[in-house]
């Protein structure tokens, strides 16, 4: 298996396969932004549509690989204030349910975790849903739980669920690994 860190032209390549992961993780239950059941069609169009903030450098995008299967992906997305350039928010970490639990997730953390630090940013943020397996991971990996927000969004299932808000600071510690 390997994770490369997508271009334009290598996210162009590997979006049907990118939907296929979305596709599973949506059916999985993960709440990462879709309802049930999502349509293949709807989720390449969403990764068609990241190509431009690739190409821009407003998202860092990794995939890992086992042949042409894309078996997880995590991405970055940097905010476009002037402020804001010290941090960057963790996004879409999803890794396909038949591989889950043989340590992907952690190992796609950590990728975007160093890239983050060898690019001078010092703060990660994400959310996740609170109560999902995603939070094992993120707490962990040494991130910090700083407060949940009822009915923050809805499950694939459309039940609106509470969501966890988490920090990382990074400078030393995706470095000293």
């Amino acid at each position: 298996m390997i994770v490369d860190r997508l271009d334009q032209t290598r996210l162009a390549a590997s979006a049907g396969a990118l939907a296929d992961l979305l596709v599973d993780t949506v059916d999985a239950g993960a709440s990462v932004g879709f309802l049930a059941p999502l349509d293949r069609a709807e989720a390449l169009t969403w990764w068609e549509e990241r190509s431009a903030d690739v190409a821009a450098g407003r998202i860092a995008l990794w995939a890992a690989y086992d042949g042409d299967r894309v078996l997880g992906t995590v991405s970055l997305a940097f905010p476009g204030k002037a402020n804001s350039r010290h941090r960057a928010e963790l996004v879409k970490l999803m890794v396909h349910r038949d591989t889950r639990g043989r340590g992907l997730g952690r190992r796609l953390l950590g990728v975007a975790e160093d890239a983050a630090a060898a690019a001078g940013i010092t703060l990660l943020h994400l959310d996740t849903e609170t109560g999902s397996p995603a939070e094992h991971l993120y707490r962990s990996a040494g991130w910090t739980a700083i407060g949940a927000i009822p009915d923050y969004a809805a499950s694939p299932d459309g039940e609106l669920r509470p969501t966890t808000i988490y920090y990382k600071h990074i400078a030393t510690d995706a470095l000293t690994r």
